[in-house]
């Protein structure tokens, strides 16, 4: 990798230390990549509509051309209803120009070759997490599905913790840093200058120092209004033991590659520990900054054999984006007593390059299997019709299902989608609470005392389908017990809704119904 001058090194170093600097205001990517993208939109408008005449015909003609084909194509895929709906929708407003914005964005799971040379470095990968320490699971059980079609094992030893705040879950990761005495695996969607990551770096730097390798993978969209450009390349500088890479680096050109992102949570230490929820390296998720009323993130410590999953995860993202071959064995670990307490733990992840949505089967077959209550936290709750309809079926049956969202929104677009969605659920029967003392940002399901999901994975089709996600399915009595402990507790300080909330005027519900039926595609 290219090294960084001195100067370069400390003008990042001031610009993440101070994100508020005028620099940052200037050189803030996200600035420039909607300077850029816009004077591309307005290049491709000048060319379709001010053209001269002959020339304008023709374009008009082969977008006409591009749009008939798109819709067509649309009609015969296997795609999911709602999204396809809603593109066709789009593309008879808009003819000229919806054909084209389906190619630039609307394939969920585009990029065949990418998608391929993942498969191939998971098959390097995998086969190391199949051994006699796995449980076999009985035909039917989602947790048969996620090992014989997603590839993921589950193990029956080892330990989940579950944590109710982001700042028990933060000192837990440093605790695990500081012991740190091998490898330090980290992977995130947002990286931001504050305590949080002041600490987690300094430590870092420290562990580099005493031989400890570090290997660390960042969104480059999500981290693009918090970090510089070259902090990849900032944070290799800092010491031969540091390797990092910006997952997917924006580059302010209209493509479809810009929708799939790295939202999962990943913190991997020596192999005997890691973390996952919905916790980002930000002092926002550690209540250090105080954005929208009091900040609510959860997650997981898992501990024992399931701890090598999130090490392949890591290293099939770390190997197939960085265009390497890292052997993974130096980093599976299996010299720890472990205790067998025969629950089943089970790491997995999604990705939106195959034909395999991963994080919803499951999320669906909970809620379908269940029989007494699902208790579900999400910050956002924008379903298609899979979703909606299994969420209604279980409430009609009789399943106490109870929906939690956040009672100050982060993106007031989103939360009124979310609002635009209680409506169906309401009459079906599924109680909404809305979190009063401000954002609920965990992604968590609880369903009949007996089984769990904590992960990175929303309840909105961007996760579902756009985003690479992880998360882990477990059954571990005590972390089930402190997880439902949580949901108790957060319904006593949420607000219930109740039918016909929110109140809305007759534009309200235009607005609303006009957002849904493009729903899937924000």
């Amino acid at each position: 990798m290219k090294k960084l001058s001195q100067k370069r090194k400390e003008w990042i170093e001031r610009t993440v230390e101070n994100d508020r600097s005028y620099k940052m205001l200037i050189y803030n990517r996200f600035f420039v990549c909607a300077v850029l993208g816009s004077i591309q939109i307005g290049l491709y408008l000048f060319m379709l509509f001010s053209a001269s005449k002959q020339i304008g015909q023709v374009l008009r003609a082969v977008f006409m051309l591009i749009t008939v084909l798109t819709f067509f194509h649309l009609i015969n895929r296997h795609q999911n209803p709602s999204t396809r709906l809603s593109w066709m929708i789009l593309i008879l407003v808009a003819p000229l120009v919806g054909g084209v914005l389906y190619l630039i964005y609307g394939e969920g799971r585009p990029m065949k070759r990418l998608n391929e040379k993942i498969q191939q470095t998971k098959k390097q990968i995998y086969p190391c997490l199949f051994d006699s320490k796995n449980i076999s699971t009985q035909a039917g059980t989602i947790s048969a599905y996620l090992q014989t079609q997603a590839g993921y094992p589950a193990y029956a030893d080892g330990e989940v913790v579950y944590y109710s705040e982001g700042e028990e879950l933060f000192g837990q990761m440093l605790t695990a840093l500081k012991n740190a005495k091998k490898f330090i695996l980290l992977e995130y969607f947002i990286v931001s200058g504050g305590k949080l990551w002041k600490e987690i770096l300094k430590i870092l730097l420290e562990k580099a120092e005493q031989g400890v390798q570090i290997r660390m993978i960042y969104d480059d969209f999500g981290s693009i209004l918090c970090l510089p450009p070259d902090y990849d390349k900032y944070m290799e500088s800092l010491h031969p033991n540091i390797q990092c890479r910006a997952f997917n680096k924006v580059i302010p050109i209209l493509s479809i590659r810009i929708n799939h992102r790295d939202h999962r949570k990943i913190l991997v230490v020596d192999g005997e520990i890691a973390f996952t929820g919905g916790l980002n390296l930000a002092d926002e998720y550690i209540g250090e900054k105080i954005r929208f009323g009091h900040w609510k993130d959860t997650g997981v410590k898992i501990t024992g054999d399931a701890v090598q999953t999130f090490t392949a995860m890591f290293f099939a993202c770390w190997n197939t984006f960085k265009n390497t071959s890292e052997e993974i064995t130096p980093y599976l670990s299996n010299s720890v007593k472990r205790c067998q307490n025969n629950a089943i733990i089970q790491p997995y992840d999604d990705s939106p390059l195959d034909k395999i949505s991963v994080g919803e089967t499951v999320y669906r077959d909970i809620i379908q299997r269940a029989q007494r209550y699902v208790y579900i936290f999400t910050p956002y709750l924008i379903l298609d019709d899979f979703m909606r309809t299994a969420l209604m079926d279980a409430a009609r049956r009789g399943v106490d299902v109870r929906i939690v969202t956040p009672g100050i929104p982060d993106k007031k677009t989103v939360y009124r989608l979310t609002r635009a969605n209680y409506p169906p659920l309401l009459e079906a029967g599924v109680s909404i609470y809305e979190y009063s003392p401000g954002f609920l940002h965990a992604k968590s399901m609880l369903c009949d005392d007996e089984r769990a999901v904590v992960g990175s994975i929303n309840l909105d089709y961007r996760s579902l389908y756009l985003h690479f996600e992880n998360a882990v399915y477990f059954t571990d009595k005590n972390a089930l017990m402190a997880l439902k402990k949580d949901c108790k507790n957060t319904f006593a300080v949420s607000k219930l809704c109740e039918k016909g909330y929110p109140k809305r005027t007759i534009f309200g519900k235009f607005i609303d119904n006009v957002l849904r039926l493009f729903e899937t595609l924000i």
